[in-house]
């Protein structure tokens, strides 16, 4: 379920969320769940609201009306929301330059003492999964902007978490790499996890469970699966 009859209880849940930057509404009275096993967009332009929801879902941002939870607990902060298996991808990539692929992916691994075990192969699979492999001993500057896009999906895969937000993962890739990437955030969704994607790219879109469009920070459901 993601749309106006959501149980809060399961999944990742926004319920009614509005965030306002002084009298501008960025986001206005969303409401949107994703159950584990789901795929769901966000669509709309640049300036609609969608990395602003993925903020708030991702516990960066308090909304100013409204609640995010994770199976029915209040999401707190991003503290909270990372102990609790929230990932997130931002728009821009936030990658270590002075590493190499490998070790981008790897290194939040290590910090996490559960996953130390393995890291580097988990770190290496979730390389491969995204088409990336043969750059994981390049350093991030040695990368073009579409093989750095990868490399950040990837290490999000790596984390295993329980919800995984996506902001714009296909933004700088062509049609191969886009659906190796998409590929790859279904299986995260077969693994169990909850996926959103924020996109403008309708193709990448088309290929998740429901899509849910913003404009002006006003939600429009394209597409609901109930």
């Amino acid at each position: 379920m993601t749309g106006r009859h959501a149980d809060p209880t399961v999944g990742l849940c926004a319920e009614a969320v509005t965030v306002r930057y002084g009298a501008t509404a960025a986001v206005d009275a969303v409401t949107l769940q994703v159950a584990p096993g789901q795929l769901v967009a966000v669509t709309g332009p640049s300036g609609a609201g969608k990395t602003t929801l993925l903020s708030a879902c991702a516990g960066m941002l308090a909304p100013t009306a409204g609640s995010v939870t994770l199976a029915g607990t209040p999401v707190t902060g991003r503290d909270d929301a990372v102990a609790r298996g929230i990932v997130l991808i931002p728009q821009g990539n936030a990658l270590a330059a002075v590493l190499t692929a490998l070790e981008n992916v790897a290194i939040a691994l290590l910090a996490d003492r559960a996953k130390i075990t393995g890291a580097r192969e988990t770190a290496m699979a979730a390389l491969t999964a995204v088409g990336v492999d043969d750059a994981a001993e390049q350093l991030i500057d040695e990368l073009s902007g579409g093989q750095q896009q990868r490399v950040a999906v990837a290490r999000a895969l790596a984390a295993h978490g329980s919800v995984l937000l996506a902001d714009e993962p296909t933004s700088e890739l062509d049609t191969t790499n886009r659906d190796r990437v998409i590929a790859a955030l279904r299986a995260e969704a077969r693994r169990g996890a909850a996926v959103i994607i924020a996109t403008h790219d309708p193709e990448a879109a088309e290929q998740c469970d429901a899509e849910l469009h913003l404009d002006q920070g006003t939600p429009t459901w394209n597409r609901d699966q109930r």
